[in-house]
C-alpha cells in the first residue's frame, strides 16, 4: 500500500483510527527528504498493515509546529496512539527495517505502565 499524505483535516483520524503509523515530515526542496522517499515507499510496500503517513512541512505547517517539527526529514512512528520514536534524519532501509521490527515488538502495556508512571512522578 503506497503512503498517504497527511493533513490536518485527516491526521487524527488516521493516527486513532490505526494501531501502527509512521510518519514522514518532508518538504519538496529538501534533498535528504527525496533521498529518504523511495526508502519509505518500498516499506510502505513491504509492510501493508502499517499506515505510512507522509506530511509536507511547506503545505501542512500547523502540523509540523504541533510536533516542533525543526529539521527534515523527520521520522516519528505512533503505535496505540503513543508517540514510540520520532527522531530527524534520513534512515538507510536496513535501519526502517529495524525499526519497524522495534515497533511491533513493542510491549505497548508497558510502555502505557512507564509513561503514567512518569506521569505520576512529576505530578508527584
Amino acid at each position: 500500500m503506497p503512503s498517504v499524505e497527511l493533513t490536518k483535516d485527516n491526521f487524527e483520524e488516521t493516527v486513532t483510527g490505526s494501531e501502527i503509523v509512521l510518519i514522514d515530515f518532508w518538504a519538496a526542496w529538501c534533498g535528504p527528504c527525496r533521498m529518504f522517499g523511495p526508502v519509505y515507499e518500498k516499506a510502505a510496500e513491504r509492510h501493508p498493515d502499517i499506515v505510512f503517513g507522509k506530511v509536507d512541512t511547506e503545505a501542512q505547517p500547523e502540523l509540523a509546529a504541533a510536533f516542533q517539527i525543526s529539521s527534515i526529514p523527520t521520522l516519528m512512528a505512533v503505535r496505540d496512539r503513543t508517540v514510540l520514536y520520532a527522531q530527524p534524519g534520513a534512515l538507510p532501509p536496513q535501519a526502517l527495517e529495524e525499526l519497524i521490527d522495534r515497533i511491533r515488538a513493542a510491549d505497548m502495556d508497558d510502555v502505557h505502565r512507564q509513561a503514567a508512571s512518569a506521569g505520576s512522578t512529576e505530578r508527584g
